[in-house]
């Protein structure tokens, strides 16, 4: 073996979204950064769908940009469509959704890691940690290095014994025409970790020459798109490509059915669990064999291509199963298949594993971020690599963990939910799984966690500049409204086009504007407050801010309370080595959970499959509280 010459503080073993995020993370924290991976043209490649965000994974997209990281920022330079999907709902369901050009997504990501200077690229594959007087030291690879470092993070995606499912046909390989990974997964149960196997899968790739759009449902972009990024360094999109949507029917279904003795979803061939958010198109017509059709989504893959991503159709079939039932479904009749589906079985590390700053707990300085702990998504992959990152810095700066509570980000629910309840099918976040969605919206991502991260170290000066900027234009804008009395004739054309009774008095501009009719546009209509708008240069989320203090304010300051009670618990920490065995009142059940998970503090213990409200009382009464 050959000792690399460059000793390195992080070393960030894969390029997906988890290892672009972590890398880029680190080394924006003033570490010396190295980011290893089998293929430097595949630098976060979007394996499945050509898409970022949507239903709750839009708000960890804001997030992550809100903190300092990229995945915002290439999604807007290679958006090909937008949209804000559940306007319908109130502001806390909204969730936005780039279509993106799958080639340009991964060429702008290499570029923003090129441009970071204490970051370095290197290809080559990992094949076990490297260890000096039985502490982490860095990695050893395929090709003969030792690459020193003081922090690994791994991020290995799909890749760690990955094996792809065709029908009958199984090969090796992490995507497709890209070879497994191995050796790590080997390294750490020799270590003494505990692994799994997972499934996920793909749709086939199709012509678009080839299909009769007519028999479709076009699926235009916003009117008016937003963006994910909130720096100005990206705009909205000017022009957008269409989605289309179309339908699978009971012919469809019997097709499909043909080959389910040669499939290995069916045959036992695949162990791993797949994602039950997600399933693949054979999965649905089993599982839903009551529903007469299944919506699918086609969408394009980038701006100078004719390559259709068919979301909603992902199996892993014998080829010509897959074409003949492809070609039953309306505007497929002639559908030429570019790549059939697939689907992918690969190694994981239950996350129970971990500790929340995403270190595992049994070696110290190796952080694990992504699929490799049992999670579904682009987004959901990327928030994990930004945090491993950030905790990573901030360990060897010897300065406290960051660790984003529940009632501060999906990221956080994302991270406690992983670590506290572990997970046995491929994870994907929901709004349904933050229970303080109000608080944890889209359009305020900037406002919780730009101010925290640039504590640390990480947000820019200019992020930072623009939340107090906007944080003053909302305060100034609300001290206006609670203050200015507004006249009936001010007021009541507005009420009287929204169908709203109009007021027969003054009274202050706070009241009326609470009025769930009103939008941020109809405030606009009202003389005196436009002319505020005006000439104190209110941008438009600074007004949606307002808009959604005035209308939710009751919501707010309830899920406000209810964060403060669940902090009483947070806010007790268990002792690092907690014997819970001396503890005789607990229950079996909760002290073996307890014993294995070992929570950092009683609201974490409290969250624990198996860990009765029982077993909390007794642990409050024997830590006297």
């Amino acid at each position: 073996m050959f000792i690399y010459p460059e000793t390195y503080d992080v070393i960030v073993v894969g390029a997906g979204h988890a290892g672009s995020e972590a890398a880029s993370a680190a080394a924006n924290m003033g570490m010396k950064t190295l980011l290893i991976t089998m293929d430097l043209t595949k630098v976060a490649q979007m394996s499945c769908n050509p898409a970022m965000g949507g239903i709750a994974k839009g708000q960890i997209v804001r997030e992550i940009d809100a903190l300092g990281g990229y995945s915002g920022i290439v999604a807007d330079k290679s958006a090909v469509q937008f949209r804000m999907l559940n306007r319908s709902k109130g502001p806390a369901m909204w969730s936005p959704r780039t279509q993106n050009d799958r080639t340009l997504f991964t060429i702008y990501w290499r570029e923003e890691l090129e441009k970071i200077p204490t970051l370095d690229l290197m290809s080559d594959m990992v094949l076990r940690l490297h260890f000096e007087n039985s502490k982490l030291a860095g990695v050893e690879t395929k090709y003969g290095l030792i690459v020193r470092s003081k922090v690994v993070i791994l991020t290995a995606g799909t890749f760690l014994n990955g094996k792809i499912f065709i029908g009958p046909t199984q090969v090796k390989g992490g995507r497709i025409g890209e070879p497994s990974a191995y050796g790590i997964t080997e390294n750490l149960v020799e270590l003494g970790f505990e692994s799994g196997r997972m499934k996920t899968g793909t749709p086939p790739r199709v012509d678009a020459r080839s299909l009769d759009f007519s028999k479709m449902e076009e699926q235009k972009g916003d009117e008016n798109p937003s963006k994910f990024s909130f720096l100005p360094l990206t705009r909205p999109l000017q022009k957008q490509l269409s989605c289309w949507i179309t339908y699978t029917n009971p012919v469809v279904h019997d097709t499909l059915r043909i080959g389910f003795r040669e499939s290995p979803l069916f045959s036992g061939e695949i162990q791993g669990t797949g994602p039950r958010y997600c399933p693949s198109i054979e999965d649905k017509i089993v599982r839903f064999s009551s529903k007469e059709r299944h919506q699918l989504f086609v969408e394009p893959e980038g701006w100078n291509t004719y390559e259709m991503y068919v979301n909603g159709f992902s199996t892993s079939l014998p080829i010509e199963v897959q074409t003949d039932s492809l070609r039953r479904v309306p505007g497929f009749e002639n559908a030429k298949i570019i790549r059939y589906g697939y689907a992918i079985e690969y190694d994981y590390f239950p996350p129970t594993q971990l500790k929340h700053t995403l270190e595992t707990k049994l070696i110290e300085n190796l952080y694990l971020a992504g699929q490799i702990n049992g999670t579904t998504g682009y987004e959901e992959a990327a928030a994990q690599g930004i945090m491993a990152g950030i905790n990573a810095a901030l360990k060897l700066k010897e300065k406290e963990p960051f660790i984003l509570q529940r009632d501060q980000a999906y990221i956080g629910v994302l991270i406690d939910d992983l670590v506290t309840k572990g997970t046995d099918e491929p994870y994907r976040m929901f709004t349904s799984r933050a229970e303080f969605r109000t608080l944890l919206r889209q359009d305020n991502a900037d406002l919780r966690l730009t101010p925290l991260s640039y504590q640390i170290g990480l947000a820019s000066e200019e992020r930072m500049r623009l939340v107090e900027q906007k944080l003053n234009k909302i305060r100034s804008t609300l001290h206006f409204i609670e203050n200015l009395s507004i006249k009936p004739e001010e007021v009541n054309p507005v009420l009287t086009a929204k169908n709203t009774p109009p007021v027969k008095q003054g009274m202050k501009l706070k009241k009326v504007l609470s009025r769930p009719q009103l939008t941020a546009e109809d405030y606009l209509k009202i003389k005196p407050f436009e002319k505020y708008v005006q000439s104190h240069q209110i941008p438009a989320d600074a007004l949606r801010q307002v808009e959604i203090e005035l209308k939710y304010a009751k919501y707010i300051e309830k899920e406000k309370s209810n964060a403060l009670r669940m902090k009483s618990l947070e806010n007790i920490v268990i002792p690092e080595n907690f014997d819970y065995d001396k503890i005789p009142s607990l229950s079996y059940e909760g002290r073996e959970k307890l014993k294995k998970i070992r929570p950092r503090t009683l609201g974490q213990a409290s969250r624990i499959s198996g860990v009765s409200a029982s077993d909390i009382q007794v642990l409050l009464v024997y830590m006297g509280r």
